[in-house]
């Protein structure tokens, strides 16, 4: 499978927030490619942006010592494009120790940081970096608001190519314009904007 699906070649690009979107349900990424109209603007949207921009506000007044560093450039709201994967992303934040490395810092909602797909995130925001900055990534932070804590999380190749992977099965399916099968956690469906569009799951 060839995995550097070009921008250029395909005519768009995904967004690093489709990765989470996909996990947590294939048809929401459909929808919002394929019906991009049908998307209305919820107000747990307009909440998680509200509360991202008071994070960056927070985090301007704090040391780096959370993600045990002492010194470090901090970039916030950080917009980069990947040709070689078709991907385009913003970052929360970006710790830059000169040249030596990059680190990517993603805000979260979450108490905990374990999910798959958002070290995914952090994996993608590290290709990007890398693509545009030629700064090596090996790392990057989640932020888990509600704690206040800073999870470091390991950026490996193995991670990298999972990453990767994700991004072509997205790209195919939108491509092909084929409906995927639905998350298999139905509770999930209840809150879903997309709810009735599924009309063979109600």
């Amino acid at each position: 499978m060839n995995q550097d699906i070009t921008a250029e070649n395909a005519g768009w690009y995904l967004r690093v927030t489709d990765l989470k979107q996909f996990a947590y349900c294939p048809r929401v990424v459909y929808y919002g490619y394929c019906l991009p109209l049908v998307r209305p603007t919820t107000y747990k949207m307009e909440a998680s942006l509200e509360v991202h921009n008071k994070a960056a506000s927070d985090e301007a007044r704090r040391s780096l010592r959370a993600y045990g560093l002492s010194e470090g450039e901090r970039r916030y709201d950080v917009t980069l494009v990947s040709e070689r994967l078709g991907l385009s992303g913003r970052m929360d934040m970006v710790i830059v120790l000169g040249k030596q490395e990059a680190i990517p810092v993603d805000y979260k909602l979450s108490r905990h940081g374990e999910a798959r797909h958002f070290h995914q995130q952090l994996a993608a925001y590290a290709e990007l970096i890398e693509e545009n900055w030629q700064i090596a990534v090996r790392r990057g932070f989640l932020y888990l608001l509600p704690e206040r804590r800073a999870e470091e999380v390991k950026l490996t190749s193995r991670l990298r190519a999972g990453l990767r992977g994700q991004v072509v099965q997205m790209r195919q399916m939108i491509a092909s314009q084929a409906m995927p099968e639905p998350t298999t956690a139905k509770a999930r469906c209840i809150n879903c904007e997309f709810r009735r569009f599924c009309n063979d799951l109600f």
